[in-house]
């Protein structure tokens, strides 16, 4: 998996306020409809929300990978916030979570997204990209930082 094929500049975002899980969901579903005008913020962030009520997305080490598939959507689409203060996210750790990667899918791709999201659960697992992500304090050093995952 390429994370370039993933996030772009414009959809990562360094040192955010979160404040909470709801906000910090609004914060990206904004984000990613900003980009791409053809999927609603507020539909997005719905299913997000969605998404949470079936089981936190918050995978441990600080991370959450929230995640839905939507409509209008072409292809795998992400997005990556780091939070200036670490959220309850209610992890599997009971960790609170300071960065969030967002994934969309398209409505009909099931193999892709368990794919994508193994593969992505798999470098934020790592506790090296991890502190690179976290030590990043420009969008673009993030940005940079995300690319880089070995």
């Amino acid at each position: 998996m390429q994370i370039q094929s993933l996030i772009s500049p414009s959809r990562t975002l360094c040192g955010v306020e979160g404040g909470s899980k709801k906000r910090a969901l609004e914060l990206l579903a904004n984000t990613i409809a900003q980009d791409i005008p053809d999927i609603d913020a507020d539909e997005l962030f719905r299913r997000l929300i969605g998404r949470e009520r079936l089981g936190s997305t918050g995978i441990g080490h600080g991370i959450a990978i929230p995640h839905c598939r939507i409509e209008h959507c072409k292809g795998t689409v992400g997005a990556l916030i780091t939070l200036t203060d670490p959220i309850d996210f209610d992890a599997i750790d009971s960790q609170p979570v300071d960065i969030l990667f967002a994934m969309l899918v398209p409505e009909d791709a099931h193999s892709e997204h368990l794919q994508t999201l193994a593969a992505l659960a798999g470098a934020l697992n790592n506790a090296e990209y991890r502190q690179r992500l976290r030590a990043a304090k420009t969008n673009e050093a993030l940005y940079d930082a995300a690319l880089t995952t070995s």
